[in-house]
């Protein structure tokens, strides 16, 4: 998972069994026997240490740093009111203090439990200390938690091996600096992929499809990318195996050819398994592609449980699944993408990627299915990236639902499946954040929420304000979610907020390219942009988008939010006027709440900066020169 390993240094041991010093640079590690535990100096200052929790020592508590049958344990301490950020896309607080985090990818299933899609065993503190577990197995992250220690970060790995960073840093920013070093910078993302993309689950057919897609031109709505998901291009009993549909796709070049002619990129949906009702099945099995069950020593059979889905999904065939640790299984998955990019294809969504949960499975690799569940979903992301890098005509760009450490290099990853309701936009929100404080600096979340279609205007219109502030834009759910679909108020409120999305483009890509380069995501926490604010941090919801913009998204109807404002005067964002009033500065350092319109935004800007707006255009393909300073 390491892209690079940090530079070598002289280590310098003294002292005997009992205590021994290691000395390295600007580090000095200083460990004891009895009970095994350490001391890491910076400069002769404690950056960290293990847990001092004297009681600790006894037999029926946690040691400090111990191996066990099933792996590892180490016991941090933990500052009486010190927050830890970061550990991958979670759903619920920002600081993980007080909470019990595995890291561990799951098909959540929603946005309403610890249980996430995305996951790495990497956390920061704003002290300045940075831990990440160089492991595929899962860590289990007790944070200052409670039933096992309010005063210790207590890590669980489940591995035979421990290969850890323990490191500081002066910042946030440089700490997530340090870790996309080790793991993997994003390379920046096609100007295109910034645009609106369009879809749901899913378009039934041909013609369906080119209706939506003439509609949203003749309508003139800003779009880029429109998605054929999950069925909508492949037929269920044989999926998946790159073929289209013959029922639906006899020949789908000329569909292709006239979303073309109308200036859309296309997205095509995917996993990494394969009916066993399709003769690709057979096929790779005979050649070992598939991952193993070691009772029978034949393909596994992965059962679909599809019960949560109700009545959105018809049942699913027993399915095989991709050994991505296979070189040729590997290189035929990779190929197989070439006949899809040849035809006009701009975009994969990769989905799933979490189903090795049985240790009954095996991979080519040796590792079982537990060992290889986490990374799994990385190297699935890097082959179909790779795929793209390849043989895409407009820029290789992916989505993927699943992602673990290391996956930020194949840009970018989307929420997963959040309730279409309040609860799921808040969330959605906190889990963008999240995984942007652990180095995932793209993504995007279902606008109007994926499970149950509640035609909530109001919530859409609001998903859809606060979305144009992330690094990638989709709208998609169960239902369709084009504006038009939610009424005339809500149209044309979303109308307004896509034609602002086009308009932040110039300034968007310069954020892509920054955390390109710095791994500092587009949307960033409070906590992250505002380090020495102690107020900044407890406003969990609000974010800036890249350098200047402070968002304030509403999460609740009836428009109400609450904010806070930093240090220093603050101007009110309003791309329509130029020319701000004494009523739209704010003054910094205050707490406010505001009941906004349907149409209005809480958006500010330090006074005296300034944003660098384009043009009023439909899609990426149109001149974008013409370009403004706001204000």
């Amino acid at each position: 998972m390491l892209i690079t390993t940090p530079d070598t240094q002289q280590l310098v041991f003294t002292g005997d069994e009992q205590h021994c010093t290691v000395n390295a640079g600007d580090y000095r590690l200083a460990l004891f026997s009895a009970p095994l535990h350490f001391k890491l100096y910076r400069n002769d200052i404690v950056v960290q240490e293990s847990a001092t929790d004297g009681h600790f020592v006894r037999q029926h508590r946690l040691p400090p740093f111990a191996k066990t049958d099933a792996g590892w344990i180490v016991c941090l301490e933990l500052g009486d009111d010190e927050s830890i950020y970061g550990l991958g896309e979670k759903w619920g607080k920002l600081d993980k203090r007080g909470q019990l985090v595995r890291s561990y990818n799951h098909d959540a299933l929603g946005v309403n439990t610890e249980k996430s899609y995305k996951n790495t065993p990497y956390a920061w503190s704003p002290e300045g200390w940075n831990l990440f577990v160089h492991t595929p197995t899962p860590v289990t992250h007790g944070v200052g938690y409670a039933p096992w220690s309010q005063r210790a970060y207590v890590c669980v790995v489940e591995d035979n091996l421990l290969d850890m960073f323990l490191y500081h840093c002066d910042s946030p920013a440089k700490s997530i600096h340090t870790y996309s070093s080790l793991t993997g910078f994003a390379p920046v993302p096609p100007k295109w992929s910034l645009g609106v993309i369009l879809s749901k689950a899913y378009y039934k057919d041909s013609q369906e499809l080119l209706a939506v897609a003439r509609e949203v031109r003749e309508k003139n709505m800003p779009c880029d990318v429109i998605t054929l998901d999950g069925r909508a291009w492949q037929d269920t009993d044989t999926r998946f195996a790159f073929e289209w549909d013959p029922t639906r796709y006899a020949d789908p070049k000329p569909v292709l050819d006239e979303l073309k002619a109308m200036d859309f990129k296309i997205c095509v949906w995917e996993y990494p398994m394969i009916s066993v009702k399709n003769p690709l099945y057979a096929k790779a099995a005979e050649k070992g592609w598939l991952i193993k069950d070691k009772r029978t020593g034949e393909a596994y059979r992965y059962e679909w449980d599809l019960s949560p889905f109700g009545e959105v999904l018809t049942p699913l065939p027993d399915s095989g699944i991709l050994d991505f640790t296979h070189p040729d299984a590997y290189e035929f998955w990779k190929e197989s993408h070439k006949p899809l990019f040849e035809l006009g294809v701009d975009m994969i969504k990769a989905d799933f990627g979490e189903q090795l949960e049985d240790d009954n499975m095996l991979s080519y690799s040796g590792d079982s299915g537990d060992r290889l569940h986490n990374v799994y979903s990385m190297l699935y992301n890097r082959c179909v990236y790779e795929a793209a890098e390849k043989y895409c005509k407009t820029g290789p760009f992916l989505f993927s639902r699943s992602a673990w450490t290391g996956s930020q290099r194949f840009p970018a990853q989307w929420g997963g499946d959040p309730q279409a309701d309040w609860h799921g936009l808040a969330a959605s929100i906190r889990g963008s954040l999240s995984w942007g404080m652990s180095g995932g600096p793209f993504f995007a979340t279902d606008i109007g929420g994926f499970y149950k279609d509640t035609r909530d205007a109001e919530l859409y219109v609001r998903w859809a304000q606060a979305s144009v502030f992330s690094a990638h834009m989709r709208l998609h759910g169960i239902g369709p979610r084009e504006p038009w679909s939610y009424g005339e108020a809500a149209s044309d409120a979303v109308f307004n907020a896509l034609k602002l999305r086009y308009r932040l483009l110039p300034y968007l890509e310069k954020a892509t390219q920054q955390a390109s380069e710095t791994g500092l995501p587009v949307q960033r926490s409070m906590a992250l942009a505002f380090p020495n604010d102690p107020l900044a941090s407890q406003f969990e919801q609000q974010f800036m988008c890249g350098e200047s913009l402070l968002v304030v998204p509403c999460i609740v109807p009836g428009g109400k939010v609450k904010f806070y404002l930093p240090e220093g005067d603050w101007v009110r964002f309003n791309a329509a006027s130029t020319s701000p009033t004494d009523e739209d500065t704010y003054q910094g350092g205050k707490y406010y709440e505001q009941i906004l319109g349907l149409n209005e935004l809480a958006v500010f800007v330090r006074k005296g900066e300034q944003v660098v707006l384009g043009p009023e255009v439909e899609h990426t393909e149109m001149d974008m020169s013409a370009t403004t300073m706001w204000p």
